[in-house]
């Protein structure tokens, strides 16, 4: 259907973006998603919103239901992910109320569901490059032109909710990480899973705690996240218009030649289970 997903991170919580907005409960294999998710328009788009975290902030990151959240994106058809993400600074280039669109991910969580594929089905899809370059470019084109922006550099994502240590923050800055928060992952690899093109705009609320002039607490990153968050909706609210209908990139095709199981060998209700996501390879 083209549809196009919007997750909403921190401080984006309402569809107020979109049009003729219609709510669209949805089951999935892997339980609820965060929030009934929702169908509007942008324009002459069609899109679907589920806040991440829930309505008024109920889930902290290692809550999440991840997997329910994609596979209902996927259901409704959405064939690409724009996702808002509040990040903390590790570059001291990389500045509050920027927008970075980052190109690389350093996994550090430890406690989440990151695959569809499993108990009975393996897959192993390629994830070198984790965030969909023609997304991202089209949103670079987008939202460059009024805003500072970021392009390329490495996210770190750690499990939260507490903030990190002072040890912890400068080996990040030591490894030559870019910006750090608490939500991209396991996002990116279950909608890489599911073919789905998958960008984030993450907007910098603070430089983490190696600064030594500013310690990031919560208070500082409302205040920064109300700051950001009109735009963020800017950006989208201009993006989705000139998101090309058809894909061609390898997202598109991620799962092709990666289930590694023989198709016999596959459980019948795991086939059932994740027939939208594997039957046009079985």
């Amino acid at each position: 259907m083209n549809r196009i997903g919007i997750i909403g991170g921190s401080g984006i919580y309402d569809p107020e973006l979109f049009e003729d907005v219609v709510e669209k409960p949805v089951d999935t294999p892997f339980g609820s998603p965060s929030s009934d998710p929702v169908v509007g328009y942008i324009g002459d788009r069609e899109v679907v919103f589920i806040p991440r975290h829930g309505e008024g902030h109920r889930h902290c990151p290692t809550e999440v239901n991840y997997r329910a959240n994609i596979f209902a994106l996927k259901k409704l058809g959405v064939d690409r992910i724009i996702a808002a993400n509040a990040v903390g600074s590790l570059n001291i280039d990389v500045e509050p109320l920027d927008i970075v669109l980052p190109d690389q991910i350093f996994d550090r969580t430890k406690k989440r569901d990151s695959t569809f594929y499993s108990e009975g089905v393996v897959a192993h899809v390629g994830f070198a490059d984790p965030f969909c370059q023609q997304l991202s470019k089209s949103i670079a084109d987008v939202a460059g032109d009024d805003y500072s922006v970021v392009e390329g550099g490495t996210y770190v994502a750690i499990e939260g909710p507490m903030f990190s240590t002072r040890a912890e923050s400068n080996f990040y800055r030591d490894q030559g990480f870019d910006i750090i928060g608490m939500t991209a992952v396991p996002e990116a690899k279950l909608a890489r899973e599911a073919e789905i093109c998958y960008s984030i705009i993450a907007t910098v609320t603070d430089y983490d705690v190696w600064h030594e002039e500013e310690d990031v607490t919560m208070d500082l990153v409302v205040e920064r996240m109300q700051k950001n968050e009109n735009a963020i909706k800017d950006v989208i609210a201009n993006v989705v218009p000139e998101i090309p209908r058809e894909r061609d990139c390898v997202c598109s095709s991620a799962l092709e030649n990666t289930i590694a199981t023989d198709p016999s060998e596959i459980p019948r209700d795991k086939k059932d289970q994740l027939e939208l996501l594997i039957g046009k390879y079985l």
